[in-house]
């Protein structure tokens, strides 16, 4: 015994030592695998982009998003270096190889996607693979099997009207009284971020109809309009999904059709085509998909109706009138939903290149916005 715990004790005396350098690598190494799982199985942090969810989220947001609510991913994309998306930080160049793709899964999550979530998800129409498309956040107003219509602008749900989100804004014609105008300190003061000056002492606004009433009381404002698209009114590049002369439709107004659902059977003919056949196509994996205005083929042979094989979701902007939705390109499937948007953590005043934005006076201290700190997503 006293021989052989001599001879370890050398052994262990006898081990070089790991470099400075190495054990930074070793350290550096463990917090990336212990960042990645992390980042995979519960919560990934994100910020908010483009103005389509103003104002229950505003340009500038940094958000937590749950992936426990609706249960964790598994990869499809192996081969991808890790904490990144798309491309290497800071380049254009990609982030990983698409040679090998593997069959994806959902974790159990203790929770399913229900109306009036906050959803980030993957844009369905990026060519990257799934896990891999460009991370957006909308409303979901309509879950799979719904009914779902628009009129005027307010939602239904099979057949009955739905509550809008609290900060839902819509786009609004303010036109001030002869020779008055209004200034950035009134904007502001308003909590309007985004706006448009137009000739003749008028402005084009998106805020919400509270702040709307607001707006008519001020000495110097004539009237205010909520913008609407009339019903079978057509606007140029700004086709909904269902891109057919069956279906005149718009962003304020789309006729009953059903969302799809896992197991739900409906039939093939000109009416079904224009709504489900890029789904079809593009969200099933059937191989070998043709889709003409009147027919669809699987494998070169035309069928006569279709199950569905997953479930799909409806996801709206809360700023109605400013928002690339699923009203434009469609539905969202299963496979495609990231997780939950829960609370912003951080806010920061930022310039939009898509509006006219009043900027924030001082520095970066003063561009924070304090109020919105660790607020829930509601």
């Amino acid at each position: 015994m006293a021989v052989s715990n001599s001879k370890a004790g050398a052994n262990q005396t006898n081990k070089p030592k790991k470099s400075v350098a190495r054990e930074w690598l070793d350290s550096f190494l463990f917090a990336v695998v212990v960042a990645t799982f992390i980042r995979w199985i519960s919560m990934e942090a994100f910020t908010i982009p483009t103005s389509s969810m103003e104002n229950s989220m505003l340009v500038g947001d940094f958000l937590f998003v749950s992936k426990l609510h609706y249960g964790a991913r598994t990869p499809k994309t192996l081969l991808q270096i890790p904490l990144s998306h798309q491309r290497i930080w800071g380049t254009n160049i990609p982030s990983y190889l698409d040679w090998i793709q593997v069959p994806q899964f959902r974790l159990p999550g203790f929770s399913s996607i229900q109306k009036g979530d906050a959803v980030v998800f993957n844009y369905p129409h990026d060519e990257y693979p799934i896990d891999l498309k460009t991370y957006w956040v909308k409303r979901c107003v309509a879950i799979a099997g719904d009914k779902f219509e628009m009129r005027e602008g307010q939602i239904y749900i099979n057949g009955q009207a739905q509550g809008n989100p609290p900060e839902m804004q819509h786009s609004y014609l303010v036109t001030c009284k002869k020779g008055e105008s209004i200034n950035d300190r009134v904007f502001r003061g308003l909590n309007i971020v985004e706006r448009i000056e137009l000739q003749g002492n008028q402005y084009y606004v998106q805020t919400n109809a509270k702040t709307a009433e607001k707006l008519k009381t001020l000495p110097f404002v004539q009237n205010v309009a909520k913008g609407s698209v009339p019903k079978d009114s057509l606007e140029r590049g700004a086709e909904t999904f269902a891109k057919s002369p069956l279906y005149r439709w718009n962003k304020d107004n789309l006729g009953e059709f059903t969302i799809p659902k896992a197991g739900q059977t409906i039939e093939i003919n000109k009416q079904t085509i224009p709504l489900y056949g890029k789904v079809i196509e593009k969200f099933e994996s059937n191989k070998d998909v043709k889709v003409t205005t009147e027919s669809i083929s699987i494998d070169g042979k035309a069928i006569t109706n279709y199950t569905f094989k997953q479930n799909y979701y409806f996801m709206v902007g809360d700023n109605r009138h400013n928002s690339l939705d699923s009203r434009f390109w469609g539905f969202v499937p299963e496979d495609h939903i990231l997780g939950k948007a829960l609370f912003i953590w951080m806010s920061i005043e930022q310039m939009p290149a898509d509006f006219s934005r009043i900027a924030p006076e001082g520095g970066l201290f003063s561009r924070i916005r304090w109020n919105r700190l660790f607020t829930v997503i509601e």
